[in-house]
């Protein structure tokens, strides 16, 4: 039968590989990479280089696929997202089905976790509850931006015997009440930091985490709000995207 690896690789330094992630990468026959744009080759270079850089003991090769996009606008999010991840569930079975044979193993590179705001996995249950092809897969868990986040800053994720929340942006700029004494901000579009009612409230900014390109930010926020916010629309200009995450932690 098929075997596939979901691999996490980090948050973009390379140095974040495991070695579990490194045996796992010496498993892999065809690595499919999916190509977000021209803005974003290098999300596909460092993948490349991983694999340079670790792969040893075998020969494998890549195969590149069209990522679909997310309906944006005025659209319903969520019937936007299930079109998306139905969409990339079709490429991803055409790609297992037309690319690798019975008795070779398939690897997804997944940047940070394949468990945190990754769809990977479920994409893959999804193609297994459908029947549309026969496989067995692993997951490699990998370092995340939350925990590169932290350790740039310098500081823990927790205060002691103190809760920890992970949200979107999204939800926080609708209004999200929080009982979390610190509360992580991923996929934040809107700058919903602002929207912090308390700006005492200590943050802790860090866009392209691991990689040449890392920004950090940190102190109050009615010190920094503002110049996160230009940085982050500086950062994302010169780039053509940003991926940052934030830790929001109450006074």
């Amino acid at each position: 039968m098929k075997k596939l690896l979901v691999i996490g690789i980090g948050a973009g330094n390379p140095d974040y590989i495991t070695m579990q992630a490194v045996k796992a990468l010496n498993r892999v026959d065809v690595f499919f990479l999916m190509d977000k744009g021209q803005s974003k080759d290098k999300l596909i270079d460092l993948r490349r280089e991983i694999c340079e850089r670790y792969i040893t003991e075998r020969d494998y090769r890549f195969v590149e696929a069209q990522s679909p996009e997310r309906e944006r606008g005025d659209v319903d999010y969520t019937s936007s997202v299930d079109d998306l991840n139905l969409a990339k569930q079709r490429t991803f079975e055409r790609l297992i089905n037309e690319q690798l044979s019975d008795d070779q193993c398939g690897g997804f590179l997944v940047w940070g976790d394949p468990a945190l705001y990754d769809s990977t996995i479920r994409i893959l249950q999804a193609i297994l509850a459908s029947g549309a092809c026969a496989f067995e897969f692993e997951v490699i868990p990998g370092i995340t931006s939350v925990q590169a986040l932290a350790a740039q800053h310098k500081v823990p994720l927790n205060q002691i015997g103190r809760s920890v929340e992970i949200t979107t942006g999204r939800r926080l700029a609708a209004g999200q009440v929080s009982e979390a004494d610190s509360l992580v901000v991923m996929l934040d579009a809107q700058d919903a930091y602002h929207q912090v009612a308390d700006q005492d409230t200590e943050i802790y900014w860090g866009a392209y985490l691991g990689t040449p390109d890392e920004i950090l930010i940190s102190g109050k926020l009615k010190d920094v709000a503002g110049e996160i916010e230009r940085v982050r629309k500086a950062a994302r200009l010169a780039n053509g995207w940003i991926m940052d995450t934030y830790l929001l932690r109450k006074p």
